[in-house]
């Protein structure tokens, strides 16, 4: 069995766990060709892999304060409102909310901040005259366990060509921004959210089927995955906001799949669907469903589209078992019309955030899970496989529908 060695490389997937106030948290990167004699790492980071096997999962003790930085007080300080740049090229007019994260390079005047400073910080208070801004990183406060699984070892070929990696700060960059800001929801929701490019009627748009995937074939078998592991045999499941296909796992057989949504066409060539019901959710949010009718609902790469967010996830723990789950699953694809104005603001972990949000506000749902899965190799049949060789991120939240397990 190969081991890794000094000179040797390795794809490794790295597991962040950790815990919020409302949630727990699940964030992968599959970090695909790992050079240990160029890339970056502390010692004793380096030293936690050599000898290591393929196949190995193991618990990188004590590795988290080499990849979070720890908390500081004095980088969460205040600042004047004046110097907030709502002229800075995002879509910002309205000046900064609370939880929310901004690239520095917006604040004017800071020492040592460029404008093109990228790095995002969060807003964590404000007022008429100033905002507080936290420059720590968002996990520094977290409770969190980073893991490590060896898929492949390989040896050293030669020294043409190659890059160099800071592997920590790759898989750190974005986890924990998904989480509320000391336990206070976040301002997703001033300045119009839910407005469209597109305001004409959906079924207009749907009206042609689109016999097409919105995400590569890794990621949706990422997204089958999710579902398999909280489906079971005989189950009935709503696929809401229904199209072509459902992603369910074909070894699972389920008393009955219904699909919901608005092409006729898409849904009558999903083969895995045992009915299918025409409705537009964004004209009539309640769903034509007795209380209690299902025990799962899926919602697949659609989530960002509804424009009632907060009276669907009501509807949707209404035609919930007690105990059923909701699971929306999504990427960074989606039909620019249609989707809601704050989605395409927002970084893809704060969309993640978002979507907890909706969770959140229902006020029906606990136990409540949050995924991301990044840098899997993209196959190379994509089309898009010629842009680039990594696979569409995924990203997930669930919850179920017990009253009595919602977090405080």
């Amino acid at each position: 069995m190969a081991k890794i060695e000094s000179r040797g490389i390795a794809s490794i997937e790295f597991i962040l766990r950790w815990n919020s106030s409302h949630a727990d948290h699940t964030d992968c990167y599959y970090a695909k060709r790992v050079t240990f004699w160029r890339d970056i790492f502390s010692r004793k980071f380096y030293d936690s892999f050599i000898g290591k096997v393929e196949g190995e999962r193991f618990l990188l003790s004590g590795a988290v304060n080499e990849i979070v930085t720890s908390y500081h007080a004095d980088n969460e300080f205040d600042f004047e409102l004046r110097h907030f740049d709502t002229r800075y090229g995002l879509p910002v007019s309205m000046g900064p909310r609370f939880g929310r994260f901004y690239p520095k390079g917006i604040l004017r005047g800071l020492p040592n901040v460029f404008r093109g400073n990228i790095e995002p910080f969060r807003c964590v208070g404000v007022d008429a005259t100033q905002m507080r801004v936290d420059f720590n990183h968002p996990l520094s406060q977290k409770p969190v366990q980073l893991f490590a699984g060896i898929d492949s070892v390989d040896k050293k070929s030669g020294d043409v060509g190659g890059s160099c990696t800071d592997w920590m700060e790759v898989i750190s960059n974005g986890p924990g921004m998904q989480a509320r800001s000391k336990g206070k929801a976040t301002d997703f929701f001033s300045d119009s959210p839910f407005k469209r490019a597109d305001e004409n009627d959906d079924s207009v748009f749907y009206s042609a089927p689109r016999l097409l995937t919105h995400t590569d074939d890794e990621a949706l078998g990422i997204i089958r995955g999710i579902y398999g592991s909280l489906l079971k045999d005989g189950m009935r499941v709503l696929d809401l906001m229904s199209s072509w296909r459902s992603h369910i796992p074909e070894n699972i057989v389920l008393q009955s799949l219904i699909g919901l949504g608005l092409n006729r066409e898409e849904m009558e060539d999903n083969k895995q669907l045992s009915d299918f019901v025409i409705h537009d959710l964004n004209r009539d949010y309640r769903l034509p469903f007795q209380d209690h009718t299902f025990d799962l609902v899926i919602c697949t790469v659609s989530v960002e589209y509804l424009t009632q967010p907060f009276r669907v996830f009501e509807e949707v723990a209404r035609v919930l078992i007690p105990g059923g789950i909701f699971v929306a699953a999504f990427s960074n694809r989606w039909f620019p019309p249609k989707t809601i104005h704050i989605w395409t603001e927002l970084h893809e972990f704060e969309r993640v955030g978002l979507v907890l949000e909706y969770f959140l506000r229902s006020g029906k749902f606990g136990n409540i899970s949050t995924y991301s899965m990044r840098g899997r190799p993209r196959p190379l049949h994509d089309k898009h496989f010629v842009e680039t060789q990594i696979a569409d991120p995924v990203y997930a939240v669930w919850g179920r529908t017990s009253s009595e397990s919602i977090r405080e």
